[in-house]
């Protein structure tokens, strides 16, 4: 076993076993009180920058102090949000401790992970920037300040020999008034605070009493007698019971009934198509009439338009896309302005909307329960699977019926497909303003 001590004189030192050997006498964080926006502490700058404080702090056994303010600039921001850090980077390889962000990933509200090795690049975090979509400046609501705060120890002392300039949360034990107080920023505080009836708030005027049990002999105004509660009797040692019972409600086992009938006249019932036996394969068509229906344009007959001819016009001049509700009704479907409230932008993101499959597909064939037919279904339909929209996550185009998925508003596909165009767009704009650039150099 190799066994290495040190400091001593005449022997050398690296800088690993410096920082192994500091790092147990001070843990990482900024030098400084928790409460101070000073220290490596992060603000908003200008546009896509923000602002480092100068300080003083420990990284992994080592020093680093920084006396102005440094400026850092956020990557722009692109069409989903994302979480960056500030932080304070340790490379041993170029004895250097600088500040530095780490991007996070696109559409992820967990920022990347910290570098954090032995004796390597250690990486402190001083700040979250949560990064909006599209955006162009950083704002203070955006910082969320997440250093470490270290230098404070626990000390002893008396109530004239107090820490001259503490900490706010020092700590130390007080030996004039025995007891242990922190510093609050303001004054010192006792840890533990003197507590007496009289100064706790919202205790009760009266208290229920809680279980409990008296002797006999200790309770006064007991009764001298007292009317018996609910109990019971052996059946021989109750007098004056009747000789005989009228019977109650009650019932019988089949089996135990005597003089039952044999047969039974069926009364009115019902039963299921299923469980019919014998019925017949086909029907052959009763006389019955379409003609009053369809002369009178009932909405039932005529709401799929398929027996209207392709030239129709609207008689009254406008034509409207119609919804059905899950009770059957139908209704118009109204987009203006003065039908709606509390509109704002709807984020949609491109890549989900490539990922949805156009598919072709048979329809199941349906037992109709009441005639026993089997209806073959449609064949080569095309379209997309409900489930796999649902799993993309574009929830907003799948209809749920009974906490199941049941369909597509294929209406609002158009609407799921404008953020594609839009994007595509912006990149052809783009395209050609490079290309007029190079070709006027």
């Amino acid at each position: 076993m190799a066994i290495t001590s040190y400091p001593f004189d005449g022997q050398a030192v690296t800088e690993t076993q410096f920082s192994q050997m500091f790092r147990e006498y001070q843990d990482n964080g900024v030098v400084a009180s928790y409460s101070s926006g000073t220290a490596f502490g992060v603000n908003a700058g200008t546009g896509m920058q923000v602002t480092v404080a100068p300080g003083l702090a420990f990284v992994r056994g080592f020093m680093v102090q920084s006396t102005a303010t440094e400026s850092l600039t956020i990557p722009a921001a692109g069409t989903s949000a994302r979480v960056d850090r500030v932080v304070l980077r340790l490379d041993p390889s170029t004895n250097s401790i600088v500040l530095a962000v780490l991007q996070g990933t696109a559409g992820s509200s967990t920022p990347t992970a910290l570098t954090q090795t032995d004796t390597g690049i250690f990486e402190m975090e001083l700040a979250q920037v949560a990064v909006g979509a599209s955006v162009t400046s950083i704002t203070s609501a955006n910082i969320t300040a997440m250093r470490p705060v270290v230098g404070m120890r626990v000390g002893s002392w008396a109530t004239r020999t107090r820490p001259t300039s503490p900490r706010t949360g020092q700590v130390g034990y007080n030996n004039t008034t025995a007891s242990w107080e922190f510093w609050n920023g303001t004054a010192w505080t006792s840890l533990v605070s003197s507590v007496t009836w009289s100064s706790l708030a919202g205790v009760p005027a009266t208290f229920t009493p809680s279980a409990h049990t008296h002797k006999w002999a200790d309770l006064t105004d007991k009764p001298s007698t007292m009317p018996p509660s609910s109990h019971t009797h052996e059946w021989d040692q109750v007098t004056g019971k009747p000789t005989t019972f009228v019977p109650s409600a009650h019932g019988h086992d089949w089996e135990d009934i005597s003089g039952k009938p044999s047969t039974y006249a069926p009364a009115t019932h019902s039963h299921t198509w299923s469980s019919v036996t014998s019925k017949p394969s086909t029907f052959p068509p009763s006389s019955h009439s379409h003609s009053s229906y369809l002369e009178s344009g009932d909405t039932i007959a005529w709401a799929n338009g398929s027996k209207k001819p392709y030239s129709n016009t609207a008689t009254d001049g406008t034509w409207y896309a119609v919804w059905v509700e899950g009770s059957g009704t139908f209704c118009r479907n109204t987009s203006a302005r003065k039908f709606k409230e509390n509109i704002r932008d709807f984020e949609i993101d491109p890549a989900d909307v490539l990922k949805m499959r156009p598919v072709i597909y048979d329809r199941k064939d349906q037992l109709d329960e009441e005639t026993g037919e089997v209806r073959p279904g449609r064949k080569g339909e095309v379209g997309l699977i409900a489930d796999e929209v649902h799993d993309i996550g574009l929830n907003w185009l799948v209809q749920y019926m009974d906490g199941e998925i049941d369909a597509l508003r294929y209406d609002l596909l158009g609407v799921a497909l404008l953020p594609v165009v839009q994007a595509q767009e912006r990149r052809l704009r783009d395209l050609e303003e490079r290309l007029a650039a190079l070709e006027a150099a």
